[in-house]
């Protein structure tokens, strides 16, 4: 049984090709597009603000998304969240890396095919222009991207987009086994890879 609760109402939105790991938390105004991936114990709360997570973006382990009744909180097309990242309130753009533990405040607006380093705070209001590299504690405009490292991040990015194919065709909850077996296959790449 997924963890998904109505408030006031609104009952969250879940595209049938999304994945939505049984672990995580949608509450409320919640707006799950196509082929998006939620990992596990991730928790969108839908409570205070709209959350929209647009076609091929993800979410991954233990991310915390929240918001406004002010601002819509965005994570747009194609849009990668890092393990333990913390969104509020904010606008992520189409193709954007926000790094593991990084945490994006209210208002902040960050440009299409940026990449916010791992454990960055961006401040509220900040305002990111596309094609940027962003890190520290506060977040600061490092330099911009070339094509090479925005191809990189979308390559990531389509892994992901297959994991929640993988996820929703394959995952399922099991006993574990007590041994080893003899000859244990291991992941195929053409299992974990995009597939064109």
């Amino acid at each position: 049984m997924q963890n998904i609760y109505s408030i006031d109402g609104l009952v969250p939105v879940v595209h049938p090709t999304a994945y939505v790991h049984p672990t995580a938390v949608l509450i409320g105004d919640v707006i799950i597009g196509e082929g998006v991936y939620i990992g596990p114990l991730a928790s969108l709360r839908g409570d205070f603000g709209r959350i929209i997570m647009k076609a091929g973006s993800n979410i991954q382990d233990t991310c915390v998304i929240h918001g406004t009744p002010y601002q819509d909180t965005v994570v747009h097309e194609d849009g990668h969240v890092g393990h333990g990242a913390v969104l509020h309130g904010c606008v992520i753009g189409r193709n954007v890396l926000v790094g593991m533990n990084a945490v994006v405040m209210d208002a902040a607006d960050i440009g299409a095919d940026s990449i916010i380093g791992a454990m960055a705070f961006v401040k509220k209001g900040m305002q990111v222009p596309p094609r940027s590299l962003v890190a520290g504690s506060p977040a600061t405009v490092v330099k911009e991207l070339d094509q090479k490292a925005i191809d990189g991040k979308f390559f990531g990015t389509r892994m992901y987009q297959r994991l929640a194919q993988r996820s929703l065709a394959t995952m399922q909850r099991v006993e574990p086994l007590t041994e080893v077996e003899a000859d244990r296959p291991r992941l195929r790449e053409d299992q974990i890879y995009p597939v064109d």
